[in-house]
């Protein structure tokens, strides 16, 4: 991952998103999409607002990457270019894409752990 300076640095900072003081603290509204720095949303007032990884940039310029990396600090997908988590992770199963989203916990764990390999 390129991290930038301010990437670097949260993951200096913080072992967990547990460490993040509150004060510090942004949410993904995933109802109205808005970024937020207290909960419930002040947008729509949605309450179950998704705490953010402070190493999130949210944007991610890239259409396609053909491998994912996982962040430091909270093991969630991120872009290889530009360590953005806003990213869709899809895996081909018998033929059909799928996005593994959907998948359970330990399925996800599961694709994570799986050895990869450049064939060029």
């Amino acid at each position: 991952m390129h991290a930038t300076d301010e990437q670097k640095k949260a993951i200096e900072r913080f072992s967990s998103l547990d460490d993040i003081p509150a004060e510090e603290r942004r949410y993904k509204c995933h109802t109205c999409h808005h970024i937020v720095d207290e909960e419930p949303c002040p947008v729509c007032g949605e309450t179950k607002l998704q705490l953010m990884c402070p190493v999130d940039h949210c944007h991610c310029p890239h259409d396609i990457v053909e491998s994912l990396e996982y962040c430091p600090l909270c093991g969630a997908p991120i872009c290889p270019e530009c360590g953005s988590h806003d990213v869709s992770q899809i895996s081909r199963i018998t033929g059909y894409l799928s996005d593994v989203t959907g998948w359970n916990a330990a399925k996800q764990q599961e694709l994570k752990d799986r050895a990869h390999y450049d064939i060029g």
